[in-house]
């Protein structure tokens, strides 16, 4: 089969487009699926370049829990269909059109931790087959959405409503979404809107209508005041917001925190912008704000965002596709962050 093969931490050229990969066997209460979409995360790049760091060493190059097993097909994101099980699964699966839950977790707890995430700690999507768990398929067959709107919800989409699930947002609350025109910042948007919150959404003005579209009831240029996007931010909302969704990190997270309400929420799950930033913890502890971690989400976020999938009340938007065999063009529109949404890889030829 077609895969594309990460063979070490690196640049472009670590990632190899073959076509001589094995056609992967389901174990034992697993699933073969056939990927019909897959798509890309900040998390592939990352991935790739090593740049998780460790502990010990913030510098390390690592994959985001630790060493990774080379040779690695990436790819978190799948929308497929279900060809073979193995032992201990019904024949039944075969044939479902399925959406991957890409996490693997410590117990079969609703909450439990990820311990593992397809496309880094075991294979995943960017090939023509993938093997999977089979609690991890969900059957999303009668769902309206395209197999390319489902490959771009797994990991941006299950990030989203991780942090609206632990930040607490609920109707009638108002939040402010950084980094909106991104996979991530996006689906925060829509999903936000959806459970009745007023989301006011930091994009460029160029990207607005389309973030608009998507849910945001207002939109803050980062390019006023002259770049600075908290002082915007103030200015929208002199009375504070009840929550900050950033993925972008750095010293603007920082900021961002004294636009909170008393007793209001930031919520964190990406450092685009920079892992570390000089936080006044002041700002935090005398107005009872808090300032809260995710990573991706549990097994009880991911159903909740499968009902949305089948009942297509959020409507994921594709950028752009590219043919599996053009994944490093994909990978290089993605690092120009000119689009907004998720970009799409295909197998086949792209439509």
């Amino acid at each position: 089969m077609t895969a594309a093969v990460l063979t070490a931490f690196g640049g472009p050229e670590v990632l190899v487009v073959r076509d001589d990969v094995p056609i992967p066997l389901p174990a034992r209460e697993q699933v073969r699926v056939r990927v019909s979409a897959a798509s890309l995360n900040n998390t592939d790049l990352w991935t790739r370049e090593g740049r998780y760091g460790t502990a010990e060493d913030p510098d390390a190059q690592a994959g985001w829990l630790g060493p990774i097993a080379f040779p690695r097909i990436q790819g978190g994101d799948v929308a497929g269909v279900v060809d073979a099980v193995g032992e201990h699964v019904g024949s039944e699966l075969i044939g479902r059109r399925v959406l991957v839950d890409p996490a693997r977790y410590a117990h079969a707890g609703p909450d439990a931790p990820i311990v593992a995430v397809l496309g880094s700690e075991f294979d995943g999507g960017f090939a023509e087959y993938t093997v999977v768990d089979a609690a991890r398929v969900h059957d999303v067959t009668g769902s309206p959405l395209t197999d390319e709107q489902l490959a771009c919800l797994p990991i941006a989409s299950g990030t989203a409503m991780g942090m609206l699930e632990r930040g607490g947002i609920t109707a009638g609350e108002t939040v402010v979404v950084t980094g909106a025109s991104g996979g991530v910042g996006l689906a925060v948007v829509g999903l936000a809107a959806a459970r009745g919150a007023r989301v006011t959404a930091i994009t460029e003005h160029a990207k607005a209508g389309l973030i608009e579209e998507a849910g945001a009831a207002k939109t803050v240029d980062r390019s006023e005041r002259g770049g600075d996007v908290v002082a915007a931010v103030r200015a929208a909302h002199p009375d504070g917001v009840d929550a900050v969704v950033d993925v972008v990190g750095g010293d603007q997270l920082a900021r961002l925190i004294d636009v909170l309400a008393p007793g209001g929420r930031a919520v964190v799950a990406g450092a685009v912008a920079g892992p570390v930033a000089e936080i006044d913890l002041r700002r935090l502890y005398l107005h009872n704000r808090q300032l809260i971690g995710s990573t991706m989400h549990t097994a009880a976020h991911f159903a909740r965002l499968v009902d949305h999938a089948r009942a297509g009340d959020v409507r994921p938007r594709v950028a752009a596709r590219h043919a599996l065999a053009a994944i490093h063009e994909a990978q290089a529109q993605f690092v120009r962050r000119e689009h907004v949404g998720k970009i799409v890889v295909l197998p086949g030829p792209a439509s």
